[in-house]
């Protein structure tokens, strides 16, 4: 397939954005016997799912269910309800029930993807209707040499979370053998393993081929989508729809000198991935932005709310209306070399006991262990007064080397580098600390003494941490009596900032059940469709759980394409 689109084109759907929604809309509707196009302004596809954990909250889920764990329509209900607020939408959330699991049962049985049930717990297990297990499942791991020539095009997982490239994440077992590998012969000889394995597919393919996550998932569905016969083309910007009578029937794509017409039967699908990288609209959406403090997003640049753009041309409704327009993410900037800086999501450093977080002043401000969706939120409140939204992790020399902290790696790689270069923060003692770092010395010391007292007894009467499944998540099940919670010990000691970034936005533009996009009269407009981050989330600006991203996105890709082809799910 070529890379850009050469001509003009008539099919029955027209996909804008090769990222997991726009490839599930298209994958479903080619299996009903539309015929589809997708195009894609970056040279890779994948969008942001490609960088993602790969997981999905499906509630009432098979794989779950023949297992025995118990859950029910009505708890998965109560759940939302309490979760999403008064932005609750009885006919989405029934929806979602009703065609998630059949959603995911095509897939397994339709294509080439497969998941694994994961244990992870709802984010709020205390929540009525929250769950300790049972509804996120995660894209299985894949061998991306299966796509041949096409594995070019794939976009690469972040690079600051692979070691030379290699992926695993806080739900793959690599993980732990690799913070075991300097205590256990077993994880020893694994880590070996897979490391002659990686340089084995980086010598023969240029990047690491065992792919695991969100960038799996996107393998898997691009695979299928390649076995259909879907055209998918990279490199091919969506530059204006086209509308006829009040309805849309195709879009003008291309670069400016070089433009064809697609022309569609049924209708077009917006799936370019929200807007993380427009400025204007984060600037309008994200509350420490507005009042001037920095946004570093991991997700790809390329997302600069390109759909919502081309729906507001044809009369589409859009607003900002989350409390939480995105889905907050605390981020550290990583030394990439040439002056580049890459964001490392914390995902799981956060949870391991010994580590804590503190503002300017030397205060915690929150439970660690919390999602990150929580404790970004928490740091956005926090910082309301100060001209930055930042804050510090902090831990005694021990822990980094046990866990290491951030993008810098456990023992026995050496500490030194990320010092040198400025990534780590290191005092011999926590005033010396807090004196390179500019918190408040006298803050910090007294935070350390307070969280010391009660940590001895693997207590945190401060926060709670440790008090629910899902701040042991993700802790070390070895740290007694709590996995969360440990004294800081004795020096050196390591700060490292962290900044607001995000996975995604959740605001976007107003759809009906089907996905097909509003105008401001609440009227559908014909031939026009929105999928992914670009149709405004079902989660009203909450985050509920592992996977409440991508489970919406692919069960509503699911039924948009049902209705585009007149066919009951």
């Amino acid at each position: 397939m070529s890379n850009s689109i050469k001509s003009d084109l008539t099919c029955d759907v027209l996909v804008i954005g090769a990222g997991v929604g726009g490839l599930a809309t298209a994958i479903t509707a080619k299996k009903l016997g539309l015929d589809v196009v997708i195009i894609e302004k970056e040279p890779f596809y994948g969008g942001t799912a490609a960088f993602s954990g790969g997981v999905l909250w499906i509630p009432g889920n098979h794989h779950f269910r023949d297992k025995g764990v118990k859950d029910s329509r009505e708890a998965a209900r109560l759940y939302l309800r309490n979760e999403v607020g008064n932005f609750y939408r009885e006919d989405v959330v029934e929806a979602f029930l009703d065609y998630g699991p059949k959603m995911l049962e095509f897939f397994e049985r339709e294509t080439e993807a497969k998941f694994v049930p994961t244990p992870y717990p709802d984010y709020h297990p205390d929540v009525p209707g929250g769950v300790d297990i049972g509804r996120s499942v995660t894209a299985a791991a894949y061998d991306a040499s299966r796509l041949g020539p096409e594995l070019k095009r794939l976009r690469p997982p972040l690079k600051t979370i692979t070691f030379i490239g290699m992926m695993f994440n806080s739900s793959n077992a690599d993980l732990k053998h690799f913070f075991n590998a300097t205590r256990s012969l077993v994880s020893a000889l694994y880590v070996a393993r897979r490391l002659a394995s990686h340089i084995k597919d980086l010598v023969i393919h240029g990047r690491g081929v065992q792919v695991t996550s969100g960038n799996a998932l996107i393998a898997r569905l691009a695979k299928t989508a390649f076995n259909l016969g879907i055209p998918l083309y990279t490199e091919t910007p969506a530059g204006r729809l086209i509308s006829e009578e009040g309805r849309v029937t195709g879009a003008v794509v291309g670069e400016a000198n070089i433009e064809h017409r697609i022309t569609v039967r049924r209708g077009v699908v917006l799936a370019c991935g929200g807007f993380p990288h427009d400025k204007s609209k984060i600037g309008a959406a994200y509350p420490h932005v507005r009042r001037g403090a920095e946004h570093f997003s991991p997700t790809p640049e390329g997302n600069t709310g390109d759909g919502i753009d081309l729906a507001k041309q044809a009369g589409g409704r859009f607003e900002i209306r989350y409390p939480a327009a995105a889905a907050w993410m605390p981020v550290s900037k990583v030394p990439m070399g040439n002056g580049k800086l890459g964001a490392f999501p914390h995902l799981v450093d956060r949870y391991k006991p010994g580590v804590i977080a503190v503002l300017r002043n030397g205060r915690r401000f929150t439970n660690e262990s919390n999602s990150y969706h929580d404790v970004g939120a928490a740091m956005i409140e926090a910082c309301r007064d100060d001209p930055e939204t930042a804050a510090w992790l902090i831990a005694d020399h021990a822990t980094v080397r046990k866990y290491g902290l951030g993008f810098a790696k456990p023992a026995p790689v050496p500490v030194s580098g990320y010092v040198r270069k400025g990534y780590l923060i290191r005092g011999r003692t926590l005033a010396e600390l807090a004196a390179k770092a500019g918190i408040d010395a006298a803050g910090l010391e007294e935070t350390v003494r307070v969280y010391n007292r009660g940590a001895v007894r693997g207590e945190d009467p401060a926060f709670g941490r440790g008090t629910t499944t899902f701040n042991h998540y993700l802790g070390d099940p070895e740290s007694k009596p709590n996995p969360n919670v440990k004294p800081i010990g004795k020096g050196p000691y390591y700060a490292l900032k962290i900044v607001m970034g995000d996975l995604g936005t959740f605001d976007g533009l107003d759809t009906d059940v089907n996905g097909q996009v509003l105008d401001d009269n609440g009227r559908q407009i014909a031939g026009l469709y929105a999928a992914g981050n670009d149709r405004a989330s079902m989660m009203g600006g909450n985050y509920p759980g592992a996977g409440i991203t991508l489970g919406p996105i692919m069960t509503f890709g699911y039924l948009t394409a049902h209705h585009l082809a007149g066919i009951e799910p």
